[in-house]
């Protein structure tokens, strides 16, 4: 007799679920940006996002009463982490999909995060990188300068698209590097706020300067700009942080090489973005790389002098 079929734990689904739906909230981030970019310029779109993003954190942590920093000193590096992650990082992405880059090819290219972090936490935090990792390294790079190289011969996209694109990545790792040197006792709600704050300043600050400010209040970028805030900055960060806890930080580097590949995905049928044989192969290389960067067994880091 044949025994009968068990019905999976929920434990298991979520476990399987989980990274396929955080993999998939972080792509629409890149989408979201190319729906709402065509109504209002990309710093105005964005220190709008992190206003009515504040507006929603911040009352949330004084409710859970939630602890705030103690030392001014800590409330700087945290804003300065949020300048990095949210001001540059975004910003970048922002202004390079408005200048023509496509959604896939941003995400490709700030793809490299995991790579450019592992190589740069050698001098900076003192970790060693294997060999392994730095052929990962160069893998992307030679992945991403194919697919940048046969985009702009396409006409698809500007230099100027791809530099803000790179400075992007520049942005999340370094900030990346900060918080983990400065800010890692934050506490996740106050802190989210805090850095939230700090780019809604520094963008607000940008959109005075050099844009006009105005919002053409469609119904495509209401729909952007409520999913970029409910269910990228509040939803996909939740989501993440609760993979951690689970005890999935190490293996939740590695759900980011999936990104480009679900974003292309995605903006295909929705923007009609291709990628041709060169810039699959570039795809290929590049999610090679940093797949050896992110299982290739990093060190231990060595403790800082001092």
């Amino acid at each position: 007799m044949t025994a009968p079929a068990q019905t999976p734990s929920p434990g298991f689904v979520a476990a399987v679920l989980m990274p396929a739906v955080f993999v998939f909230l972080w792509s629409t981030g890149f989408i979201g940006a190319k729906l709402g970019l065509p109504y209002a310029e990309p710093m105005t779109f964005l220190a709008l996002r992190f206003a009515l993003v504040v507006a929603i954190l911040a009352p949330l942590a004084l409710l859970m009463r939630a602890p705030w920093p103690d030392r001014a000193a800590d409330v700087g590096h945290i804003a300065i982490v949020g300048v990095l992650l949210h001001g540059v990082y975004l910003g970048g992405v922002f202004a390079a999909i408005s200048l023509g880059v496509e959604a896939g090819t941003a995400a490709l290219i700030v793809a490299l995060q995991p790579i450019l972090t592992a190589i740069l936490a050698g001098p900076v935090l003192g970790e060693r990188v294997s060999l392994r990792q730095w052929i990962g390294f160069f893998l992307g790079l030679a992945g991403v300068f194919l697919v940048v190289y046969r985009k702009l011969d396409q006409g698809l996209g500007t230099p100027e698209g791809m530099a803000l694109a790179v400075m992007a990545l520049f942005g999340i790792t370094i900030g990346t590097l900060y918080q983990k040197r400065f800010c890692t006792q934050m506490d996740l709600r106050t802190g989210n706020a805090i850095q939230f704050a700090a780019a809604a300043v520094a963008l607000g600050v940008i959109a005075f300067a050099i844009e006009t400010r105005e919002i053409t209040w469609s119904g495509e970028f209401v729909f952007a700009l409520g999913w970029l805030v409910l269910v990228m900055s509040i939803g996909a960060i939740t989501l993440l942080m609760i993979l951690i806890r689970q005890g999935a930080a190490s293996k939740v580097s590695s759900l980011f090489f999936l990104v480009p590949a679900s974003t292309a995905l995605i903006a295909w049928p929705l923007f009609g973005e291709t990628f041709g044989p060169a810039a699959i192969a570039g795809m290929v290389l590049v999610t090679v790389g940093v797949a050896m960067v992110n299982l290739g067994g990093q060190r231990p880091a060595r403790r800082a002098a001092g």
